[in-house]
């Protein structure tokens, strides 16, 4: 296991240091400097092919940089397997729904619980002790999550019959089950209707204030971006080319010409 980094109180959960990754010849990233802060809502936008997912694909330990190190919570996770992060703390859900489309919505969401059972393989083949006091636990989460997503009507239905809002709802709550100190959204609100957008602003809003949870996002709905945002990072072309608040970053020259595909220093 990698050695803890040991930081001040003010130190960042996320940070990427001097991060670049390349794919062969193509530089998908390169020199990322990144902190995300706790407690904070972190938006990561830029055009298609910017970087974004690769990004996130390094934070989840997906992928390992090519230069750089990536530090969760004070620890070196650059060279961290991706199943040692759930216990943790970091989620994520995904672009395309990861969730099982024949399984109920109360067991999508239960499968979140799977890293914070510890229970052994006797107790848990026998079902007493531990083994029957964490599944109780587990239940209750996941009920109690059912009830803050708003979702208690279809708790007995099968995914895949629900609409596609209500899926990325669902995958929502398995990465709560998770009980993330950090939870990465990858454009949650893509194909959603206004009505849907507005519903899991809402919900991104409260797992920060109620549960104590840091937001980092992809997304490309600029509004949902700037009106819940604390902290933009703009990246175009694998480099980052902004940090800063939504008012400060909706302003700069540089993001202004990636986003309208105009050569910003061509035309100054």
């Amino acid at each position: 296991m990698n050695a803890p980094v040991h930081a001040a109180a003010s130190a960042p959960i996320l940070e990427f240091a001097d991060v670049s990754k390349h794919f062969g010849g193509l530089k998908a990233l390169g020199g990322i400097n990144l902190r995300v802060m706790p407690g904070e809502i972190c938006s990561v936008i830029g055009p298609n092919g910017a970087g974004k997912t690769t990004l996130f694909n390094l934070a989840s330990c997906l992928l390992k940089p090519t230069t750089g190190r990536v530090i969760f919570d004070g620890e070196d996770i650059t060279d961290l397997p991706s199943h040692k992060l759930a216990r943790r703390g970091l989620a994520r859900t995904f672009q395309n729904l990861a969730v099982f489309k024949h399984e109920t919505v109360i067991d999508n969401i239960l499968t979140g619980m799977h890293s914070k059972l510890n229970t052994g393989i006797f107790g848990a083949a026998v079902f007493w002790g531990a083994a029957r006091n964490a599944e109780i636990r587990a239940r209750e989460t996941a009920e109690e999550i059912v009830e803050f997503l708003e979702i208690e009507s279809i708790r007995d239905l099968p995914v895949g019959t629900l609409s596609y809002g209500l899926q990325k709802r669902v995958e929502l709550g398995r990465a709560l089950a998770m009980q993330p100190k950090l939870l990465l959204l990858d454009e949650m609100v893509s194909g959603m209707n206004q009505e849907e957008t507005e519903d899991i602003a809402r919900f991104i809003l409260d797992i920060r204030e109620e549960r104590n949870v840091t937001i980092m996002m992809i997304e490309h709905e600029m509004g949902i971006v700037m009106d819940i945002s604390d902290h933009v990072c703009v990246l175009n072309f694998g480099r980052k080319i902004a940090d800063g608040t939504p008012a400060t970053v909706s302003k700069d020259p540089a993001v202004i010409g990636a986003y309208l595909g105009q050569d910003v220093e061509a035309t100054a």
